[in-house]
C-alpha cells in the first residue's frame, strides 16, 4: 500500500492537489511508482493469462505511474520553474527506461499471444479485443522480438529522444521568452487593448512605455497592425530566428534535430523498418508514407491555383495601395488585415470587440450541451494558477466528467493550444471512475485599469482555437468506454484524434451560433448580421495560402522522416544536408510566398520534435477530410440538431478508441468520407 497521506503525487482518491505539490515530492513519488509498478509485473508474469489476472493489474499499477507523471508533465508545460524543470529531467529518463522495459518485455509479450490465442478472448468486449490486439502492436513496435544487443540500443535512443525532445520545448521556452522590446512612443495602428496590455507588461518591470514580447497575444497584433515597418521586421525576424544560432548558442535547436532525425531512422531500422514514417503510420489510418504524401499533394494541387491568386492580390494591394514595393515576410499580416478591410469593411480588432471570455464560453457550452443532452457548471477544485477555471459536465443530474480551463498566456506556459488528459474514464472495483480534462491556451488575459477590470477579448481566431481545444475534451469526456486504454482519446489512432476538435470549428461559423455568444464589450449588443454577413464573406479570404503553407509543414514533416537523407547532397556526396535545406525543397514545389533566408522555422517545430506529431502533422489535413464531411451531415439535418448531435456523440466521441476510427466514421456518416467537403468549406471548389 502507497503512503499516500503524505506525498499529493501519490494521492489517486480524487482531483490532483495542485496547491499541494512541490517539486520535492516528484523523485520520490515516481521512484516508488515504479518500483511498485515493476513489482506488479513480476507478478502478473506468473498468472493466468487471463484479463482479471493479467491485464487488470498492470492497468491498475500503470494508470498510476501515468497520473502522478501526467501531473508533473503538466505542470512543467503550464508552470516552468527552473526547481521543476530540473527535477522533470532527472525522472524523465526513468520513466522512459520504465515504458521501454514494459514493451520490450517478452514474457509478458508471450502471456498477451496466449490470450489472444486463448477461448477467453472470444468472449471478451469489442473493447477489451481492440486492447489486446493493440497491446500485441505496441509490443512489435516497442521492440519486444529484438534480441537482447538490439533491445538495449532501443531503450537508450528511446532515452535519448525523451531527452532531446524536452529541450528542445525548453529552448523555445526560454528563446520566446528571452526577447522583448519596449517602446518609448506608442506605436501607430495597435489596438488600444493591445497598447494597454504592453503598458500593463511595462509596467511590471517597473518601467515606462510598452513592451512587446514573442508570446502571441502580444507578437500577432504587432504583425498584424503595426504601422512601423521596421518594427514588424524586427519583430519577425526575432520570432523567426527562436532557438537557432543566430541567437544563444546553448538554446539552438539544430543541433538537437540533427540529432533526432537520425535516432529516430535508426530506432525504426532496428524494429525492421525502412524509415521512421512507416513506424509511426503503424497505429494510424495512413497506410504508407507514399499515401500519405499522394493526399497531401493532390490537396496542394487543387489548391494551388487559389494560394497563386490569393498571393497575386496581396502583392498588387501592397504595392499600389500601402506602398510596399516588394511584399516581405513581415508584411503579409498587416497587408492581409488592410486588405481584408478593404474588401469587406471589418477589421478583426472590431470583431473582437464582441467576443468577451464569459460570453464566449456560455456560447461555447451552449453548443455542446443543445448537441449533447448534457449540462456543464463551474465547479472548484485545486488548480495551478489563480487564473484556471474548473467545471463540470453533467448529464441527468450526475458528473460524467470534469476539466480544467487555462486560457492566458504567461512566461512559465509553452506556447500554442492543447488538451491533455489528466484522468481517464475507466470502470474500478465497480464504480466509474470519471475522466478529467486540461485545456490549454495562450490568450490575452483581461486588463486592469483605475476604472476596474476589463474582461479578455478574443479574436474570431482565438475562438475558433478554443472551440477546436474544447472539441478534443469531449472526446474525452464523453467517452461510455469503460476500459482505460481505449476510453476517450486513448487508442484513438493519431490522425483521427483531430476530427472532433477540428468537427467542432465549423460552429464558430454559423449565425445561431455567434448570435448567442456574442455581446459588445461596451454596449452589450450582440453581433450585427451584417457584421455577421461580412466575416463569412471573407471566411476563405486567403484560404489557398493557409492550405499550401500546412501542406509545406505536413510533407516537409513526412519527407524528413521517410525519405531524407542527411549524409549526401545530390552533386556533392561529401556536403551534409540539414532540415532546413530539406525545407527549402518542400518550399520550392509548394510555396508561393517564400521567407528570407535566416528564417529558422525548423528550430520552432515543437508539434514534431517537442510533440508527438513526428510523421504525423499531416493529421491536421487528413482529420479536416473527415471532419468535414462528418459536419456536412448537421448542415443537411441542422447545424443544432440535437438527434444528429447524439448519432456523432454515440459513434464517434462515445466508442472512444474502443474500434477503428474508419469504422467509426462509417457507422456516422454511412459512407466513406469524401474530400469535396472540405474543399467547398474552404472556397475551393472550381476544378484545377
Amino acid at each position: 500500500m502507497l503512503p499516500q497521506e503524505n506525498n499529493p503525487l501519490l494521492d489517486f482518491s480524487g482531483l490532483p492537489r495542485f496547491a499541494d505539490i512541490k517539486p520535492g515530492h516528484v523523485t520520490p513519488a515516481v521512484d516508488l511508482l515504479l518500483s511498485d509498478g515493476r513489482s506488479t509485473i513480476q507478478a502478473v508474469q506468473k498468472s493466468p493469462s487471463t484479463w482479471d489476472a493479467f491485464v487488470a493489474p498492470q492497468e491498475d499499477a500503470n494508470e498510476r505511474i501515468g497520473r502522478a507523471w501526467g501531473q508533473v508533465a503538466h505542470l512543467h508545460a503550464v508552470m516552468d520553474s527552473r526547481e521543476l524543470r530540473e527535477v522533470y529531467n532527472a525522472n524523465l529518463p526513468k520513466i522512459t527506461q520504465y515504458w521501454t522495459e514494459l514493451g520490450q518485455n517478452q514474457a509478458l509479450f508471450e502471456k498477451y499471444k496466449a490470450l489472444r490465442a486463448s477461448p477467453e478472448f472470444r468472449s471478451l468486449t469489442p473493447a477489451r479485443k481492440r486492447i489486446v490486439e493493440n497491446a500485441l502492436r505496441d509490443f512489435r513496435l516497442g521492440g519486444a522480438e529484438l534480441p537482447p544487443e538490439k533491445k538495449q540500443r532501443y531503450a537508450e535512443i528511446q532515452e535519448e529522444l525523451s531527452r532531446l525532445g524536452a529541450k528542445f520545448s525548453e529552448n523555445l521556452l526560454d528563446a520566446t521568452n528571452a526577447f522583448s522590446i519596449l517602446l518609448n512612443e506608442s506605436p501607430s495602428g495597435i489596438p488600444q487593448d493591445v497598447l494597454e496590455a504592453a503598458r500593463e507588461a511595462a509596467q511590471k518591470d517597473g518601467k515606462e512605455g510598452w513592451k512587446f514580447t514573442l508570446h502571441m497575444p502580444s507578437y500577432l497584433p504587432v504583425m498584424q497592425y503595426a504601422d512601423d515597418r521596421a518594427l514588424r521586421e524586427k519583430m519577425y525576424y526575432a520570432s523567426s530566428t527562436r532557438a537557432s544560432e543566430l541567437g544563444k548558442a546553448e538554446w539552438d535547436n539544430a543541433p538537437l534535430i540533427a540529432r533526432i532525425v537520425p535516432l529516430r531512422r535508426e530506432l525504426a531500422t532496428l524494429l525492421g523498418y525502412r524509415d521512421f514514417a512507416e513506424v509511426s503510420l503503424v497505429p494510424k489510418m495512413a497506410e504508407s508514407p507514399g499515401q500519405v504524401l499522394a493526399f497531401l499533394d493532390d490537396l496542394a494541387r487543387r489548391a494551388r491555383p487559389f494560394a497563386q491568386r490569393d498571393a497575386e492580390e496581396l502583392k498588387t494591394f501592397s504595392r499600389n495601395e500601402l506602398n510596399i514595393p516588394e511584399l516581405q515576410a513581415w508584411d503579409i499580416s498587416y497587408a492581409s488585415e488592410k486588405l481584408r478591410a478593404r474588401r469587406y469593411s471589418f477589421s478583426d480588432q472590431e470583431v473582437k470587440q464582441y467576443f468577451p471570455e464569459d460570453v464566449v464560453i456560455r456560447g461555447l457550452f451552449r453548443v455542446a450541451e443543445t448537441l449533447y443532452d448534457v449540462k456543464i457548471q463551474e465547479s472548484k477544485a485545486p488548480v495551478w494558477h489563480p487564473d484556471v477555471r474548473f467545471f463540470e459536465v453533467r448529464a441527468g443530474g450526475s458528473p460524467i466528467g470534469q476539466f480544467y480551463m487555462d486560457l492566458y498566456a504567461r512566461e512559465t506556459k509553452r506556447g500554442g493550444a492543447w488538451m491533455d488528459e489528466a484522468i481517464a474514464r475507466r470502470r474500478k472495483r465497480g464504480r466509474i471512475q470519471i475522466p478529467v480534462a486540461y485545456l490549454n491556451c495562450n490568450f490575452s488575459r483581461p486588463l486592469s485599469s483605475p476604472s476596474g477590470t476589463r474582461p479578455a477579448l478574443f479574436t474570431h481566431d482565438e475562438v475558433t482555437t478554443l472551440f477546436h481545444e474544447f472539441g478534443h475534451g469531449l472526446h474525452h469526456l464523453l467517452t461510455r468506454i469503460e476500459d482505460l486504454a481505449v476510453s476517450g482519446i486513448n487508442g484513438v489512432e493519431w490522425d483521427a484524434v483531430e476530427l472532433p476538435s477540428q468537427f467542432m470549428e465549423n460552429f464558430c461559423w454559423e449565425w445561431d451560433v455567434l448570435r448567442e455568444m456574442t455581446r459588445h464589450v461596451d454596449t452589450g449588443l450582440p453581433i450585427p448580421r451584417q457584421l455577421f454577413d461580412r466575416m463569412l464573406a471573407a471566411k476563405n479570404f486567403q484560404s489557398g495560402l493557409g492550405t499550401l503553407r500546412q501542406i509545406e509543414f505536413a510533407v516537409f514533416d513526412m519527407r524528413l522522416h521517410s525519405d531524407f537523407d542527411p549524409t549526401f547532397d545530390r552533386g556533392d556526396p561529401s556536403a551534409a544536408r540539414t532540415a532546413l535545406d530539406l525545407l527549402d525543397e518542400v518550399r520550392a514545389k509548394y510555396a508561393v510566398l517564400f521567407p528570407p533566408k535566416y528564417n529558422r522555422f525548423p528550430n520552432s517545430f515543437g508539434h514534431i520534435f517537442g510533440g508527438g506529431y513526428a510523421a504525423g502533422y499531416y493529421s491536421y489535413k487528413w482529420a479536416e477530410v473527415l471532419s468535414a464531411d462528418a459536419y456536412s451531415c448537421f448542415e443537411e439535418n441542422g447545424v443544432l440538431d440535437p438527434k444528429t448531435g447524439a448519432r456523432f456523440r454515440d459513434e464517434i466521441l462515445a466508442v472512444g478508441g474502443s474500434r477503428p476510427a474508419a469504422e467509426s466514421f462509417r457507422a456516422f456518416r454511412g459512407r466513406e468520407p469524401n474530400v469535396e467537403a472540405l474543399l467547398r468549406h474552404n472556397g475551393m471548389t472550381v476544378a484545377a
